[in-house]
């Protein structure tokens, strides 16, 4: 198995690298691609180094089976063609062809047969806090259609990339020595604060973040669901959570939920709000699963449920959801 990853010198990218050796997943020879910037860069990977490539127009991708992209929409779709001319998979991570029609949009605990129908050759990583929700939303949509959603999200400083997380600490540290706080990669200071505001406004006065929650999450789950979303980012480094109200079909008693919940792949409940156990960010960075608290009826519908969850938005909301789906192809034998 030939594996690339592009990109590999950002945080999804380092994930990447990260998760393919915990895995144990095949790789029998690795390329590793960047910017020019990044090119040259040397990263170890199961004892052997591996230097980055400046990512080219050429034909460097001839003989991979797998590429992992996680360098950005304007990359993945100048390099597609590239990538995929001899038949590699690409499994891209950024919003370049999410809504394509003939581009596949995969969390492989909902609807992981999608990629096998790929025409142009890329599957497509769906964006982090979508991933998140709709882990968690599927094993209740089994129990009932799942017709309305409404969701509040806390996106960490992770979510906008290494450059992000490491400004937020700068910040703290400006901050706490009386000096000016460098803000670059956020439109306001983060430390000790909370933006309402998550990619740019549209014309409907959401912003794209939000949207690509309605759109993402009809995809992936071939649903009708309407979903209205608050995405807001705020000072913790790593994981996001969510606060999410759904409206089913017939109601879903708390006890209902739970049970499917606790059952389900890539989920793990942690409800005991009795002995103040519940999701938070701190304790859900560097995990693989979407954990799950605060289950309980909606008080303003009879046919609503309201819970809490939180993960790892750099493992699961991107890299480890992308080396699943290629876990998937692998088993199922379609890999070129």
């Amino acid at each position: 198995m030939k594996v690339a990853i592009v990109g590999a010198s950002g945080a999804v990218g380092q994930e990447f690298l990260r998760v393919l050796a915990e895995r144990n997943f095949p790789v029998d020879d690795l390329l590793l691609f960047g910017s020019q910037r990044s090119a040259g860069s040397k990263y170890e990977f199961r004892g052997k180094e591996y230097e980055v490539r400046l990512l080219q127009h050429n034909d460097d991708f001839r003989g991979v089976d797998i590429v992992f992209a996680s360098a950005g929409a304007g990359t993945s779709k100048e390099f597609a063609a590239d990538i995929t001319r001899y038949g590699a998979v690409m499994i891209d991570n950024s919003s370049a062809f999410r809504m394509d029609d003939d581009v596949p949009l995969v969390v492989p605990e909902c609807n992981a047969e999608d990629a096998l129908n790929r025409p142009r050759g890329i599957i497509a990583n769906p964006n982090c806090t979508t991933i998140m929700m709709v882990v968690v939303l599927q094993p209740l949509e089994r129990l009932s259609h799942i017709r309305r959603i409404h969701i509040a999200s806390y996106q960490s400083a992770s979510g906008a990339g290494a450059a992000a997380m490491a400004e937020l600490q700068q910040q703290y540290r400006e901050i706490m020595a009386g000096e000016p706080v460098t803000v670059s990669k956020f439109p306001h200071q983060l430390a000790y604060n909370v933006i309402p505001q998550i990619d740019v406004f549209q014309p409907n006065g959401y912003t794209k973040e939000e949207m690509k929650m309605f759109n993402e999450t009809r995809k992936i789950m071939h649903s009708d669901v309407k979903c209205s979303a608050m995405c807001v980012r705020v000072s913790s480094l790593r994981a996001h959570s969510e606060s999410v109200w759904i409206e089913t079909e017939r109601p879903i008693s708390v006890d209902e939920a739970r049970a499917a919940l606790a059952a389900a792949p890539g989920v793990t409940v942690e409800d005991d709000p009795a002995n103040l156990v519940y999701p938070m960010p701190l304790d859900t960075a560097g995990k693989d699963d979407i954990y799950v608290g605060r289950i309980r009826k909606d008080l303003a519908d009879d046919n609503g449920l309201t819970f809490w969850l939180s993960g790892d938005q750099i493992r699961k909301g991107a890299a480890l959801n992308a080396v699943q789906i290629a876990e998937y192809l692998i088993k199922v034998g379609n890999v070129k």
